[in-house]
């Protein structure tokens, strides 16, 4: 037997699916609070050195966190090579406002501290507020889009048609969401600042993360509420082929409201996702308030994971609906890369994953501990 036939291709694609829920997770809990931060930037840093504190929280990590967006990208790129055309085509604006984002947060860390005038810090500092604002808002608003239904379509000779345009993207939904992920990553970012500083800069972000932890509850239970009355679900009318080739143009499917609810009715156990969605963020607002930090953080990271797990439980097996052409939808069984592909890529994952972890693991324990201000104002080592 061939060695990559041990392994059915229903499975690898399943295991694939599951694999970029990871790696979204991942990035989302390990950058995110680093967007969080950037983000609470010009709230809870009054003066130059409360906010030297807070960039010095995560000046040694915000690198290593980003390891996690690379990822998820390249593994789009190799396991869903239908996925990444049509979003990083249809979305390429947005996406592109993002890069340029994640682009000047890195410029405006090392370029900060170059001069002490006050106006030109003053200016990085609101490149770091963007840098951490836009990418967490844009990134809800695209799950938003992606949760409504895209506008692509095939051609008869399959090639992918993008038919939308990106102020259509800006639709009250999808917006909601995206204030979803904004507060879920302040939320996120405060409970990280609390653990990484203390005194006044630890006290605004346990106050401002206590109002980012109850608006993620309510901003979530209303996007659920919406989803299910107003917002039309995705489901696949003809037999499920989970082993057949990746065409998508072979099925067919049907619109109609609260169809995202179905798979949450037909496996109870789903409702894990979203329990901890809502969950998480009161037990962080309880441990915020009690100043028990490593919980809160724990927490919060929960709340981050069932947020994003509660869609992916949603929308299975469905990965990109089209709301032009409903049978030209993307699904776990019918847009990913061929059988010998998945294979190896699992190969290489089951190599590396475990190597970014342990490394990740390392850096954070060699790390561990709070941010100086005494030894960041007397320069007694690099510091941003």
């Amino acid at each position: 037997m061939i060695l990559h036939e041990m392994i059915s291709y229903e499975t690898l694609r399943l295991i694939w699916w599951l694999l970029i829920g990871i790696l979204l997770v991942g990035f989302a809990i390990t950058d995110g609070f680093d967007l969080g931060t950037g983000i609470l930037l010009p709230f809870a840093g009054k003066t130059d050195l409360e906010r030297r504190v807070i960039i010095n929280s995560i000046g040694p990590v915000w690198e290593g966190n980003q390891v996690w967006l690379i990822l998820g990208g390249g593994a789009i790129f190799a396991a869903w090579p239908q996925l990444y055309a049509v979003s990083f085509s249809g979305f390429y604006l947005a996406m592109f406002v993002i890069l340029v984002a994640l682009i000047v947060r890195p410029v405006a860390f090392k370029f900060r501290s170059k001069r002490e005038d006050p106006r030109w810090r003053a200016r990085w500092d609101a490149a770091l507020f963007v840098g951490g604002f836009v990418p967490a808002l844009i990134c809800g608003v695209a799950i938003g889009n992606v949760l409504q239904g895209v506008p692509f379509r095939f051609s008869p000779d399959m090639h992918i048609f993008y038919d939308g345009t990106f102020f259509a993207l800006l639709n009250p939904f999808a917006l909601l969401c995206g204030l979803v992920s904004v507060a879920m990553l302040v939320m996120h970012g405060a409970t990280w600042l609390q653990l990484k500083t203390d005194g006044a800069v630890a006290d605004r972000s346990r106050r401002y993360g206590s109002v980012a932890a109850i608006a993620t509850v309510v901003l979530y239970a209303a996007a659920g509420v919406a989803l299910w009355l107003w917002v039309d679900g995705y489901r696949v009318t003809s037999a499920v082929v989970v082993d057949g080739p990746s065409n998508p143009m072979l099925k067919t499917a049907e619109v109609h409201v609260g169809a995202w609810f179905l798979n949450f009715a037909a496996h109870p156990w789903t409702w894990i996702a979203p329990a901890f969605g809502l969950l998480g963020p009161l037990l962080a607002f309880a441990f915020l308030r009690a100043r028990r930090e490593v919980p809160a953080l724990l927490a919060s990271a929960a709340s981050i994971a069932g947020i994003i797990l509660s869609v992916g439980a949603a929308m299975f097996p469905f990965i990109l609906p089209s709301s032009i052409d409903p049978r030209a939808s993307l699904t776990v069984w019918d847009s990913s890369s061929s059988h010998m592909t998945l294979f190896i890529m699992l190969v290489v994952t089951a190599v590396f994953i475990p190597l970014i972890v342990a490394y990740t693991t390392w850096v954070y324990k060699v790390l561990w501990g709070k941010v100086d201000g005494k030894a960041i104002e007397d320069e007694t080592g690099h510091a941003y």
